[in-house]
């Protein structure tokens, strides 16, 4: 640092000395390296973090535009002295140790944030994340020029949901990851229909969304009749019907990208798409209740795309075309298929 006076971004690495005592080591002198770093705005690494020596980043913190401690185990107290001098940040990474009372520190302080994510520790779901709704609504409230947001946690609400759709009109990306399935809204029991109906109808400029928690078709009328800009959409564990997915290739129609695990869609659903898929650059989908009949369907309805059925076990046994399949792969080609697909995968 001392060496490299314009240096703009750093990524640390393990943040933390063989002694453990930044004092004791005098060839680690951290606090005046940072201090020299007057171009510095950009953090990230902190891996193997000693919270101790959070301190040596404090003289550039009034300065950073982008911190992330995606990897750092902090509490919402030892998050706190850092954020609070972190005015100018527009890219914030954590994860769900913070908990709510750290996002709350994170709203009251980062007023000109752009880009939130906020990432699970346990990213299995078996442990109780310690964000929630209250954190998303103290964010929508104190971060009104948010355009991208990617948020795990176990709980929310339609409410939290609904208000940062007004709070933060210019979202562009909004990906919530409601852990555990078909989790609903966890004051009133209810699906979270209104919340993502909210947040496609209110933001506008949306390119980006990832639903999930307990959602009705209801939720996919509402993507389809108000996201029109979105071009890439992953859902998992929801709707009800085929109807959901014909609501979304209705409305959808500058769609790129769509991902889909464990949801009811079958084959009519998925040949509704057929008018979008030469304009998609992909889509997958797992779990769902389609036929290898389908998938052929497609595949002979349009040429030049490629029908990837990539199955668990031989797609070559007898009844095969009215077996539901466990993967689609489609993407359009103009060399045609792959050539070094393995046995697994049959490309129709």
């Amino acid at each position: 640092m001392v060496l490299a006076p314009q240096l703009t971004d750093l990524g640390t690495g393990s943040f933390r000395s063989e002694t453990g005592s930044m004092v004791a080591d005098p060839n680690l002198n951290l606090v005046s390296d940072f201090a020299s770093s007057t171009s510095l705005n950009r953090l990230s690494g902190f891996r193997e973090i000693e919270p101790e020596h959070l301190p040596a980043i404090y003289p550039v913190c009034a300065n950073l535009t982008s911190l992330n401690f995606s990897f750092a185990n902090l509490t919402s107290d030892q998050l706190d002295p850092v954020i609070r001098q972190c005015h100018n940040l527009q890219t914030f990474w954590v994860l769900d140790t913070v908990g709510d009372e750290g996002l709350q520190c994170v709203a009251e302080t980062c007023h000109y944030l752009r880009d939130l994510r906020v990432f699970p520790l346990d990213a299995t779901g078996d442990s109780e994340s310690s964000v929630s709704d209250i954190g998303l609504q103290s964010i929508s409230e104190g971060c009104p020029k948010l355009q991208k947001v990617l948020y795990f946690c176990q709980r929310m609400t339609n409410a939290a949901v609904i208000a940062m759709s007004k709070n933060c009109p210019e979202l562009l990306v909004f990906r919530l990851c409601i852990m555990g399935l078909h989790q609903p809204d966890r004051i009133t029991g209810k699906p979270m229909d209104e919340g993502f109906g909210a947040i496609v109808m209110n933001c506008k400029k949306l390119t980006r969304l990832s639903v999930s928690g307990l959602l009705t078709d209801k939720a996919f009328e509402y993507i389809g009749q108000y996201g029109k800009l979105i071009r890439t959409l992953s859902v998992a564990f929801a709707a009800e019907s085929d109807l959901g997915l014909k609501y979304v290739f209705e409305g959808c129609t500058r769609l790129l990208k769509l991902e889909i695990r464990d949801c009811p869609f079958g084959d009519s659903a998925l040949i509704s798409g057929l008018p979008l898929f030469y304009n998609m650059r992909f889509l997958w989908m797992s779990s769902c209740n389609f036929s290898v009949r389908g998938c052929r369907e497609v595949a002979q309805s349009k040429p030049n795309l490629v029908v990837e059925v990539i199955e668990d076990g031989d797609v070559e046994n007898e009844g095969e075309e009215e077996m539901v399949v466990d993967r689609l792969y489609m993407y359009r080609s103009l060399v045609g298929p792959r050539t070094d697909a393995p046995p697994f995968v049959k490309i129709l």
